[in-house]
């Protein structure tokens, strides 16, 4: 009998273990098939391929927390009530923040040596913030508001240490550029995973989408650590300050002079005398980085604006007479397909003018608004916040270009760490305009041109006539 049973049972159990197989080829097809993508072209081997997975993780974590505070703050309440609740987010937890943004960057310089911990941190902090936050969501309690900025401080804690991580992760056949664009497409992708997930997860409740990030952030604090010892690597490095204009031709012998006080002692002491050795600093290595900044920081604006702004008008006024939740749905599903665009773009392009494509998406932003100011409809709005889209993406990853050409490498990543710092603020200034004006389409296109207008006067001059003269710097592919 047991001969029987076992001869049956073989059978069976194959059957069961084929089974199994077919179940599980589809998630572990599409593993393997992500893996290889991030791990292509020597992104395995230089540990590239690990951050754009950890960047992954990061994405989605941030948006399963947009998704249950959008729910609370904006969706729960009528429109004045969520005007007046986002505004009061904004005052709790924007307003602090533009005052520990700038803490932020030099703080992590000073931690050279402990990026994995510090991305680990900012992982884990966030992990436990989520669950600090499940017990106020349903009701909107003002500890929401504390907690939202604890999130907000680590997310961005974290971008700039992921910023000055990348440099230090490049593989042989892979420019920063491209480096960045890979890394940016992938948070893409993971949003655009979470984001379903995290209205799924809200139909059990409002504090779910918060429960699947912390699982998310938890896993975040792991993967943090399997990144190459590298990474807390600081050699060669020094921190870049937005100094004084009048240093410009100063660096590289500033830099050398640095270098020889290695060698010769008593030119060490001398200099430690007089105190003459200015510290390199951003601005003093050409103009091409502080007008992509200025260019850059106005399409941040751009970005922040348009959140706040289009989420409350299209609320009141909805495009096309779609209802309001279809309206917002087509102009972040623009934006969103924009961003994408953009980053693909920018990393099949051969990064060889910056400054001009920072200079062209600038404009085609200013156009794309003047337009929507002269012709407000709902065409114009999905195409303001696709090119807003683009148009971030492409200046980003431009801007990352001329900070790999034009900075020297003992102080490319603080550099990165400033300027992911600026644009952060340029965001919550333009957000805290849109939150503001009144809900008139005309008017807040005309003001999103007026931002824009600015920033062409301010920086594409400048880059096109740096373009033009070129740089004494190799550029980089």
């Amino acid at each position: 009998m047991g001969a029987i049973r076992s001869a049956e049972g073989g059978p069976l159990r194959r059957a069961a273990r084929g089974a199994g197989r077919v179940l599980r080829s589809p998630f572990t097809g599409a593993a393997r098939g992500v893996r290889r993508a991030t791990h292509a072209h020597g992104a395995g081997e230089s540990g590239l391929g690990k951050l754009i997975e950890l960047h992954a993780v990061n994405s989605a974590g941030d948006m399963l927390i947009t998704v249950a505070l959008a729910s609370t703050v904006f969706f729960s309440v009528p429109t004045d009530q969520a005007r007046g609740r986002v505004a009061l987010y904004l005052a709790v937890t924007m307003a602090p923040f533009t005052l520990l943004a700038p803490v932020i960057g030099p703080l992590l310089d000073r931690l050279p040596h402990g990026r994995r911990a510090a991305m680990a941190g900012a992982m884990l902090t966030r992990a436990l913030l989520a669950l600090t936050m499940s017990g106020a969501v349903a009701s909107g309690g003002l500890e929401l508001y504390p907690a939202a900025l604890g999130v907000l401080v680590a997310s961005k804690a974290y971008g700039v240490v992921r910023s000055a991580v990348v440099p230090r992760l490049l593989p042989p056949r892979i420019s920063l550029v491209k480096a960045n664009s890979r890394v940016t497409l992938g948070g893409l992708l993971a949003t655009g995973v979470a984001a379903p997930l995290g209205a799924g997860l809200h139909q059990l409740g409002p504090a779910w989408p918060l429960y699947g990030a912390f699982v998310v952030f938890a896993g975040g604090t792991l993967l943090s650590f399997s990144l190459p010892h590298k990474v807390d690597s600081a050699k060669g490095e020094a921190r870049a300050q937005l100094v004084s204009g009048e240093h410009r031709s100063s660096l590289r012998p500033a830099l050398e002079r640095h270098r020889s006080t290695v060698r010769r002692k008593t030119g060490r002491k001398e200099r430690q005398k007089n105190g003459k050795a200015p510290r390199p600093g951003l601005r003093t290595v050409g103009s091409s980085v502080l007008h992509a900044l200025q260019a850059n920081s106005a399409m941040r604006m751009l970005s922040g604006f348009l959140t706040f702004f289009l989420a409350f008008l299209l609320r009141v006024h909805p495009i096309g007479g779609l209802s309001p939740a279809f309206s917002l749905g087509v102009v972040a599903v623009a934006a969103g397909g924009g961003n994408a665009l953009g980053t693909a773009i920018g990393a099949l392009l051969r990064s060889r003018g910056p400054e001009k494509t920072i200079a062209l998406v600038l404009t085609l932003s200013l156009g794309a608004t003047v337009a929507a100011a002269a012709f407000f409809s709902a065409f114009f709005v999905a195409v303001v916040a696709a090119v807003a889209g683009i148009a971030q993406a492409l200046g980003k990853q431009s801007l990352d270009s001329l900070i790999q050409r034009d900075v020297p490498e003992e102080v490319r990543t603080s550099a990165f760490a400033r300027s992911e710092t600026l644009l952060q603020m340029s965001w919550v200034a333009g957000g805290a305009i849109g939150i503001v004006l009144p809900l008139n389409g005309t008017l807040g296109m005309s003001v999103a041109a007026g931002v824009l207008a600015l920033g062409v006067a301010t920086a594409v001059r400048g880059l096109l006539t740096a373009a033009r003269r070129g740089s004494p710097h190799p550029r980089v592919a």
